[in-house]
């Protein structure tokens, strides 16, 4: 339970940091770029990917949503992103033949990462927070967190005015749930497809 506060507050901390450099940070109107809002940038989506290493063997795919702000560092460039959402990934029915049922895994995901735009509409992203199992005791695990890490490229499709659509993939990674089972990581590559607008 104090590691999970630990990386809670760790999670706080960043965003928090994040919004004091966007107070401190300037850019003349004259350089900036016009592919965004020059505010923060707020986007609902829906996640969906596939399990992948050994967590494939018993789960088939994971569904789930998430809400994330992009706060400006420089502008139309750089951003400071945070994210929390939920997964449940899905487990096979009668794996390998042995009629057992996998217990779907329940996730809360927090993080924060930033966000770059090397040109026009393009991204790329990294985020790393933790991951909070809402169903702990269903699948045996010992820790009621891991840390989680998400290196995503994506693309924003502009839709009119300072809306458009925030399509990304990402891989997520984490540490063990259960410290002496090796398979116990929720490792998957996703798609997260969002609706995203500017609040300036």
């Amino acid at each position: 339970m104090k590691s999970t506060f630990k990386i809670s507050a760790l999670v706080l901390a960043f965003a928090g940091l994040a919004y004091g450099a966007k107070a401190q940070t300037s850019t003349p109107a004259s350089s900036a770029k016009t592919t965004t809002s020059n505010g923060i940038i707020w986007s609902v989506g829906v996640d969906a990917g596939l399990p992948t290493g050994n967590l494939s063997n018993a789960y088939n795919w994971n569904l789930g949503g998430s809400v994330q702000a992009d706060i400006p560092v420089v502008q139309n460039q750089l951003f400071v992103t945070v994210n929390a959402g939920y997964n449940n990934i899905f487990g096979k029915n009668n794996i390998d033949g042995t009629g057992l049922d996998a217990t779907n895994i329940q996730l809360l995901p927090v993080k924060a990462g930033l966000k770059y735009f090397p040109v026009s509409h393009l991204y790329i992203q990294g985020e790393a927070g933790a991951a909070f199992a809402l169903n702990k005791s269903d699948l045996g695990f010992d820790n009621s967190a891991a840390f989680i890490y998400a290196p995503q490229v994506g693309y924003q499709f502009p839709i009119g005015g300072k809306s458009f659509i925030d399509a990304g993939v990402r891989f997520e990674g984490s540490t063990k749930f259960n410290s002496t089972i090796d398979d116990s990581k929720v490792n998957f590559v996703a798609l997260r497809l969002a609706y995203a607008f500017g609040t300036k």
